[in-house]
């Protein structure tokens, strides 16, 4: 094991005996879902161990006896979080789907969804010879918990899409955050490139308002009632451009809130109406 700087590789962590035998996927989506991380927490555990064990129409991706590491990329394009360790225990020789019966390597699944690693991969093929890019796989973090990312980040990190909106609203921080504050919001239809400048400074401000996206997709607003639901789910983004304390008077947060609309040129080019 080559150990420089202080680093800790992947290996010093999982200590496997025969690396020979090891391949790594790093996973960067599943079934067309290009944020496979999405999926890991909706916990849909079948699709991606269906894409960790997935054939191509040409090539195989393991073979039986073979142990299998299974990543998944976080937003960072360099950091992966570890969800699977497993041995393949039957080849079904199948290609273009599902080509493998596996085991999970139980002695490992403490670190399923806590082990993140720095890797850069310098090639197009995303399925690796463990020998070949181990000691590339710095270990940076193991969590304390799962990995969830449904902290709130701050008001300024604020960018999500709508299926990550309808899991954080409930989220604690995310409600304290939002419903203590005013403010004027973004939302981004990224098929397009429209937006919608809004605000909020009624009951439970941000938070009131957001919940009604994610109940009914609209919100109540002219423009965006024209858009199908499914469209909102798929293609919505959601950010906030301003926030003010709950005591600023609501002129100021409509004022702000027109502002936004003339610099970004959502009524000339996007969804709001007035």
């Amino acid at each position: 094991m080559i150990r420089s700087n202080n680093k800790i590789l992947l290996n010093e962590i999982l200590k496997i005996g025969d690396l020979n035998n090891v391949k790594i996927r790093f996973n960067l989506m599943f079934k067309g879902n290009w944020k496979p991380v999405d999926i890991f927490k909706n916990a849909d555990t079948d699709t991606m161990l269906e894409g960790q064990y997935w054939n191509y129409n040409r090539n195989k991706s393991y073979k039986e006896g073979q142990i299998t590491i299974g990543f998944i990329r976080l937003n960072a394009s360099n950091l992966w979080l570890l969800f699977h360790v497993g041995r393949v225990t039957k080849d079904l020789n199948k290609l273009g789907g599902v080509g493998y019966e596996y085991k999970i390597l139980s002695e490992y699944e403490k670190y399923f969804g806590r082990l993140i690693v720095k890797f850069k991969n310098k090639s197009q093929t995303m399925i690796r010879l463990a020998t070949s890019v181990i000691d590339e796989c710095e270990v940076v973090q193991i969590l304390p918990d799962t990995f969830d990312n449904d902290i709130f980040p701050g008001y300024d990190k604020v960018r999500i899409s709508w299926d990550e909106l309808s899991r954080v609203i409930t989220k604690e921080s995310w409600k304290t955050a939002l419903q203590n504050q005013k403010g004027v919001y973004l939302i981004t239809d990224v098929s397009n490139g429209k937006m919608y400048v809004g605000s909020a400074y009624g009951e439970n401000m941000i938070l009131g308002r957001w919940n009604s996206y994610v109940r009914i997709g609209h919100g109540g607003n002219v423009e965006l009632k024209k858009i199908n639901f499914g469209h909102i789910k798929k293609n919505f983004e959601y950010s906030i451009l301003d926030i003010f304390k709950s005591t600023t008077d609501d002129q100021t947060i409509i004022a702000r809130e027109n502002w936004w609309k003339s610099v970004l040129k959502t009524r000339e080019f996007g969804y709001n109406k007035n």
